[in-house]
């Protein structure tokens, strides 16, 4: 199966402090992968570098065969990136929104038609994506930003905490939108603090902290290999041990 990602030694530092230091993971062509940790773990600034919004201070990335660096251009061509705190125009009705992002993307009608209705499909929202934005609940705008981040069918979607501060049912709704889209041929690449939920969403996870790499297998690999019973308690066991080697 080929790489989506190979991520090398990535680092960024922010004068002497380092956000992210010297991560190296790979991600398979339709796999879900997560980077789950505390808030403040490296998770955002792993994922803005990878997005081509941040510029790594060292280390390589490759998306697909480009590098994000030399290539950042062609990289934006491939992937979608969702921000933690990504906002909708209130102003506008669901179906006014996704229409205008789409005139961003699209460079016809026909497509973007296609992307519309790909997008208006995904939010589930239907008749109330004639209301505006504004009289949206949290859950429903969120429905309706990662509709709007998939919407071309990108290669690769880049979701920073798509669940974050979601009841348990829309949550519910977004994992299972995330699990079809891999399905359809869409390889994810995810942050969240929420570790029980990403255990039952992701192929694969990353534990960070501090900016490091723990360790990476699937949700089953690692609960085995910390005699665990959820991903809360390997990330307790690893974390206490960097205590103890420190």
């Amino acid at each position: 199966m080929e790489q989506a990602i190979i991520v090398k030694n990535l680092s960024k530092t922010y004068g002497k402090i380092a956000a992210v230091s010297g991560i190296s993971f790979e991600v398979a062509e339709n796999e879900i992968f997560a980077l789950i940790g505390p808030n403040g773990a490296g998770k955002s600034t792993t994922l803005r570098m990878l997005a081509t919004v941040l510029t790594p201070s060292s280390g390589s990335v490759s998306i697909y065969g480009l590098d994000i660096q030399k290539d950042a251009n062609k990289v934006r061509q491939i992937i979608s990136y969702l921000p933690e705190e990504a906002g909708a125009y209130k102003s506008l009705s669901g179906w006014a929104y996704l229409k205008f992002m789409a005139a961003m993307f699209g460079d016809g009608s026909a497509k973007e038609k296609a992307y519309v209705d790909f997008a208006a499909e995904i939010t589930g929202l239907k008749e109330r994506l004639k209301d505006k934005v504004k009289t949206y609940s949290k859950g429903m705008t969120r429905k309706l930003l990662l509709a709007r981040t998939v919407m071309t069918r990108p290669k690769l979607a880049i979701l920073d905490e798509p669940t974050s501060g979601l009841d348990v049912v829309n949550a519910l709704e977004i994992r299972k939108t995330i699990r079809d889209l891999s399905r359809q041929g869409m390889t994810v690449l995810l942050s969240s603090h929420n570790m029980l939920e990403i255990e039952f969403l992701s192929d694969k996870v990353a534990i960070i902290d501090r900016g490091k790499i723990h360790d990476i297998g699937t949700a089953e690999q690692l609960k085995q290999e910390y005699s665990a019973k959820n991903l809360e308690e390997v990330f307790m066991a690893l974390t206490q041990r960097q205590k103890v080697s420190v």
